[in-house]
């Protein structure tokens, strides 16, 4: 797409030190396009390193029960990668949508590899869907194939697949995880040129945007692949270094840089099952060396846990975001386990990298800012009105154009359409600001998205569920701070005159609906709520009076301040 010359200031060359990028004169980063992109497909990367090392352990999942890991050499992952891939292709076309809801098991790897050398896209679903949002994910997608865990700990997946299925005519196939060898065929792969002739998308991943409604992002396999090799390059990590994960599969920061990452050197990919940071600090252990990718919340567990404790392991890098970072834990976490912690920001609509602080970069920097953006992306930050590019320091919309930006929102050009400009532009959201080098602070969002521990929560999906209750009048869910999540979702329900609400079935009808992580744990009830001149809702406003004990505690008293 063409700048807009006024839009996109030059920089300064003559002000930049010797041996470093230009200077920059105002808030536009260009491209840095020295480094070539890898064009080919997540499965044909995974062929070439197999035949590079195929002794080498390519996979080790540690399980929830206890019992011991799990492995896979190269040459194994590749020959089950390609056995599944055969089965899928029997029953999806090329081009087609093969699901996965299942926790982070090391099948999930796997079906990610399959359907790559299948030609298939891949839906990634949140294991803690419930029956309503399993079956809007699988319709909005089109999903052809779903395979899933029969249970994630105490919630019956199968019993959930059993009653959606029905509703959702385009899913013909459905296999579960533990017919695994159901899953193997005989048909013949893809070829690379007939995948790429296809323009068959990497991933679908679902993420929730500000009208509620969760959006479907098509991720292309040159942006996973490619933003996976240059955050790691841009580290730093070493060659074959293993890479352990207690994050999410369904996630891009799981399925794209913790997986894909430690694919380009031949290293290993150690995926915990779930998160228990007592857990991982044994991993860590068995790993000396090892890179750790988590989130803020992760760190402050595993923080805790290893604090006292004898014989910390040393890392070599910590990647962490998805949510705000405080410097002091960035500390803490770089002097226990004598490490360089790195922040990283982003979103899913960019496969979830746009920029990350860099090795060389000054401890003020590492603790306060975002970092430098990857190559091959351009960066801007633009007045949130007029749309054009800021001075230096001065906040404003966080915009990147480049080849890691989604394909589209699958089934709804309008939204991509407010997404994606008309000049190529990707508009985050997100409020920040950059200085003469080209390094972002973020300075908040312009979604009302609430982030709890990495996770983007939409008030309005909540709020839907809520409004529903016999008594209620309106509601409002908004973030409230909270040192370990970041943020936490809070409601305020204004109720019909004379009504009343009991927190339990209150409770009780949001855990039915609601993943486990969008159910409030703070409640309100307010007479009355802030409203602008015409009529809508202040949001900020509702947030401030919640802290500051303005609103009755539902169970509680008047004027409990956070």
């Amino acid at each position: 797409m063409p700048h807009d010359p006024a839009a996109d200031p030059i920089a300064n060359p003559a002000a930049a030190p010797r041996g470093h990028a230009p200077l920059l004169t105002a808030s536009y980063r260009p491209a840095d396009t020295a480094a070539p992109l890898y064009r080919h497909t997540v499965g044909q990367l995974l062929r070439t390193t197999a035949a590079r090392r195929p002794e080498a352990i390519a996979l080790t999942g540690i399980p929830d029960d206890g019992s011991g890991p799990r492995r896979w050499t190269y040459a194994e992952l590749l020959a089950e990668a390609e056995s599944i891939a055969a089965g899928i292709r029997e029953r999806v076309p090329l081009g087609g949508r093969v699901a996965v809801w299942a926790p982070s098991v090391p099948e999930w790897p796997l079906v990610e590899y399959a359907a790559a050398l299948a030609g298939v896209t891949l839906v990634t679903l949140n294991p803690t869907l419930r029956a309503g949002e399993l079956t809007h994910a699988l319709g909005v997608s089109e999903t052809e194939m779903l395979i899933h865990a029969d249970r994630s700990r105490a919630y019956d997946m199968a019993a959930v697949v059993s009653g959606a299925a029905a509703s959702l005519p385009r899913l013909r196939h459905i296999v579960s995880l533990s017919d695994w060898e159901e899953l193997r065929g005989g048909a013949a792969l893809p070829a690379e040129d007939d995948i790429a002739a296809a323009r068959v998308p990497a991933q679908l991943q679902f993420t929730s945007g500000t009208t509620g409604a969760p959006k479907a992002v098509l991720l292309s396999h040159r942006s996973v692949l490619n933003v996976s090799r240059l955050t790691f390059e841009a580290l730093r990590v070493r060659d074959t270094a293993e890479v352990v994960s207690p994050l999410p599969m369904f996630h891009t920061a799981g399925c794209v840089i913790s997986c894909l990452g430690p694919l380009w050197s031949g290293g290993t990919f150690t995926l915990m099952e779930r998160f228990d940071p007592k857990v991982l600090l044994e991993v860590l252990r068995r790993t000396p060396g090892a890179v750790l990718t988590s989130v803020p919340t992760v760190l402050a567990a595993l923080n805790e846990a290893a604090r006292g404790a004898p014989g910390l392991p040393p890392l070599s890098a910590v990647l962490t975001g998805a949510a705000p970072v405080r410097a002091q834990l960035i500390a803490e976490t770089e002097e226990l386990f004598s490490t360089t912690v790195f922040n990283l920001y982003g979103q899913t609509e960019l496969a979830s990298v746009l920029t990350l602080t860099r090795p060389d970069d000054p401890l003020e920097l590492k603790t306060t800012t975002v970092g430098r953006p990857l190559p091959h992306v351009e960066c801007k930050i633009v007045h949130p009105g007029s749309g054009r590019v800021q001075p230096l320091g001065v906040t404003g919309e966080i915009c990147a154009r480049g080849y890691q930006q989604m394909v589209a929102y699958y089934g709804d050009p309008g939204a991509s359409a407010r997404k994606v400009d008309a000049d190529g532009w990707l508009h985050t959201g997100d409020l920040g600001s950059m200085d003469a080098t080209g390094t972002l602070r973020l300075e908040g969002r312009r979604s009302d998205l609430i982030i709890r521990g990495g996770e983007n929560i939409s008030p309005v999906s909540i709020e839907d569920v809520l409004t529903a209750l016999p008594g209620v009048k309106e509601a409002v869910v908004v973030g409230l701070p909270d040192e370990v999540w970041g943020q936490v979702v809070a409601a305020v329900l204004q109720t019909e005159p004379g009504a009343a609400v009991d927190l339990e079935d209150v409770v009780a009808l949001c855990a039915e609906r609601l993943s486990p992580y969008k159910i409030p744990v703070h409640w309100f009830t307010a007479r009355d709520l802030p409203l602008t001149a015409s009529g809508k809702i202040q949001r900020f406003r509702v947030l401030e009076l919640a802290v500051e004990g303005a609103f009755r505690r539902l169970g509680g008293a008047e004027g409990e301040a956070l």
